[in-house]
């Protein structure tokens, strides 16, 4: 089977997410989508991360009905920090009956040398690239492991809706109901 692993701190997940990782299952020659909740980007600040476990099951509650997208914890069971490679490499040894690649947006593919052992990712699995609003253009749009795809232009994004949610906004439409209900009953983001 053909899986494409969606990392993400999901802090929380949303819509936005949500049509990505669709447009990935349905539009591209990948069987499933792997939602896979990372603790902690190395490359990011840990700041304002809530609980790894509650970004899971929000995770979780959005895709329950999904077809063909899945949510994995893998990351939360390996030492941390967590690297793709080294997820990528337990992924393999795991699954081995599966083909794994990365679906990753083009604001990554721009920062991608500085990610751990990045050659040995392009040289063992395949990435599906995703547009992002002011990163059209990277060094690696025409490598041979890279497919730059076709998925609807998001410009939601996690950070908007946090802030939306401290300023008291209403973000009905933003996240799916159940991860709505779920933010509101632990008062999350507050």
């Amino acid at each position: 089977m053909k899986i494409g692993l969606f990392f993400g701190s999901y802090n929380p997940i949303h819509i936005g997410h949500l049509i990505i990782a669709n447009y990935m299952a349905n539009h591209t020659e990948l069987d499933q989508v792997w939602l896979v909740v990372s603790p902690h980007n190395p490359l990011k600040e840990k700041g304002g991360l809530i609980n790894m476990y509650d970004r899971l099951e929000m995770c979780k509650l959005a895709v329950d009905d999904a077809v063909n997208i899945r949510v994995s914890d893998v990351e939360l069971k390996l030492p941390q920090p967590s690297y793709t490679v080294d997820t990528l490499i337990y992924l393999h040894d795991k699954y081995p009956e599966h083909h794994f690649s990365i679906i990753m947006g083009s604001d990554n593919l721009k920062s991608f040398k500085k990610w751990k052992n990045y050659e040995i990712i392009l040289r063992d699995y395949h990435i599906h690239v995703y547009p992002r609003p002011g990163f059209e253009n990277s060094a690696f749009d025409n490598h041979p492991s890279i497919t730059i795809t076709q998925t609807p232009l998001m410009e939601l994004s996690s950070t908007f809706i946090r802030t939306s949610i401290k300023g008291g906004k209403n973000v009905q439409y933003f996240l799916p109901e159940a991860v709505l209900e779920f933010i509101e009953s632990k008062n999350l983001y507050h």
